[in-house]
């Protein structure tokens, strides 16, 4: 059945399949993100950076407490450099725990690192 090519005739309707794709715009340049700021890796980066980087897996924090003072340290093991220094009652947020220690956020100094997790308890279980 034709419509004959009327204006005033009605448009078909659109099934999902025929609807237009969404558009997506890309605005320039974004700013840098600082992955000594903000817990990002390779292999993995924090859900509230999803917007901004793409990563395999994403990861929300957990907030946990020092219970210890602790080192916060550029990497795994006691090796690695110290960027930072934890003391009881400092808030972190966890993103990994793997092989004794925690990466995440040290939310005092806002910076990014691994703590070990003999140092750290969940937040609800510091008492």
């Amino acid at each position: 059945m034709s419509t004959g090519g009327n204006p005033s005739d009605p448009a078909p309707a659109l099934n999902a399949a025929q609807a237009p794709a969404p558009h997506f715009a890309l605005s320039g340049p974004r700013r840098p993100i600082d992955p000594a700021t903000n817990a990002v890796r390779p292999d993995l980066a924090d859900i509230r950076l999803a917007e901004y980087v793409f990563a395999p897996h994403y990861a929300a924090p957990m907030a946990m407490i020092a219970i210890a003072p602790a080192p916060l340290r550029s990497g795994p093991g006691e090796d690695a450099p110290m960027i930072a220094s934890l003391t009881p009652g400092d808030m972190f947020e966890a993103l990994e725990i793997s092989r004794g220690y925690v990466w995440g956020k040290a939310s005092g100094p806002n910076l990014v690192g691994y703590v070990a997790q003999s140092s750290l308890t969940l937040a609800g279980d510091a008492g």
